[in-house]
């Protein structure tokens, strides 16, 4: 296969950072795709991204408004990159696997894990390639990052403390509304974090959260003087504490209602050091290494091929090289790394501080991830249909 015709479905603020990622991987001579189709519920964002895809390629898009259409219409597309909200993900991308296509979707892999299962149903069914937009683990600093924990260069992981604390008041649009964004920004970024933290430390077996809305108001965005007067349904803290199914302990707050004093600060403990997200390592033993220094001595020990598949053709942006592996993979050339299972399990750590909450006790990833803990997620599933 030369060339992989690819969909972009969802031509909003995050489909703009896949163009300009696919734009990244043109420049860099890895062109092997052909956006052949761009799809939004609003026509003039999915024809103002199909001309902007030609700048890149030179062929324009057809444009279409619903994935029904541009299914039965686009016969000779072999994959599609979904973009949409939240609440969409699962009716837009069980047809595509219906339709035998392979799919790459932004994270959360869906509104509820019941949600997410469908699609892994349907992409186990169609033997498609599944993929989940996680890219945070694909920079050069946690590329880095997990290699000195592999080596053993902090010990044995006993605690990871990550912990994200400011004001934020401004109306979020969709992202504030729970039956389209499935939580808040401990679900929408969480994931992210959560992938981290399984990446770097291991599975969580268990934890316990408390989860607050001590703003239940937003103002509108770009208005920085006014009150907030518009209601959310979506929590804005979360304190959790993590059990990691190796022993090492965290402890994952998240809130956007502390005024005065923010800080952000993510550092992994083991036995012999850490590694501080920002500061870089440090041991016991004096051994100090930047996260800039770790980076360089990471890609001076890894050879030549490893580096490839990592940073192809010396691309580093992370939406870059997820989306060129997904190509890569569809064309028989390896794995995705976050498949949709993977996605799976870093949404359910997500779903179980909500699940936490809403049952007033600890709860097991295990019970999460079989749906046996879905207090929170309930009224979504009933309100979908799920």
């Amino acid at each position: 296969m030369d060339k992989v015709t690819m969909a972009l479905v969802g031509c909003g603020s995050m489909a703009r950072a896949h163009r300009e990622g696919l734009g990244r991987l043109w420049e860099a001579g890895l062109r092997g795709f052909e956006v052949t189709a761009t799809c939004d519920v609003e026509e003039e964002k999915a024809s103002r991204m199909a001309a902007q895809l030609e700048a890149i390629q030179g062929s324009r898009p057809r444009v279409y408004k619903n994935v029904e259409e541009l299914l039965g219409k686009e016969r000779g597309l072999v994959a599609v990159d979904i973009c949409v909200v939240h609440r969409d993900h699962h009716s837009v991308a069980v047809p595509c696997f219906e339709a035998k296509k392979h799919v790459t979707i932004e994270k959360p892999l869906g509104i509820t894990l019941r949600a997410g299962k469908l699609m892994l149903e349907a992409a186990e069914k169609a033997g498609s390639v599944f993929q989940v937009a996680e890219n945070y683990r694909r920079s050069p600093e946690h590329r880095a990052i997990n290699w000195a924990i592999r080596q053993g260069r902090i010990g044995k992981p006993r605690m990871v403390y990550w912990i994200d604390a400011g004001e934020r008041l401004g109306h979020w649009g969709w992202r504030e509304e729970k039956f389209v964004a499935g939580g808040g920004w401990a679900l929408d970024g969480g994931v992210h974090f959560a992938d981290l933290m399984r990446y770097h430390v291991g599975e969580v077996g268990r934890m316990y959260a408390e989860v607050r809305a001590f703003c239940p108001f937003r103002r509108p965005e770009r208005e920085k003087t006014a009150a907030p007067t518009i209601p959310v349904d979506l929590e804005d803290t979360t304190v959790a504490i993590l059990e990691f199914e190796n022993g090492a302990l965290g402890q994952w707050t998240s809130t956007s209602a502390a005024p005065g004093q923010g800080f952000s600060r993510r550092v992994i403990y083991g036995e012999e050091g850490s590694v501080d997200f920002s500061d870089g390592l440090k041991t016991r033993s004096g051994e100090a290494r930047t996260i800039k220094e770790l980076v360089v001595e990471h890609q001076s020990a890894i050879g030549e091929e490893e580096m490839e598949q990592f940073f192809p053709k010396g691309v580093t942006d992370t939406v870059s090289t997820e989306l060129w592996e997904f190509l890569e993979a569809v064309r028989g050339k390896g794995k995705v790394e976050t498949d949709g299972w993977e996605g799976f399990k870093s949404q359910a750590v997500s779903e179980a501080l909500y699940e936490s909450e809403a049952l007033g006790r600890a709860v097991t990833l295990a019970e999460v991830e079989k749906l046996e803990a879905e207090e929170y997620q309930r009224e979504i599933n009933e309100a979908l249909g799920l």
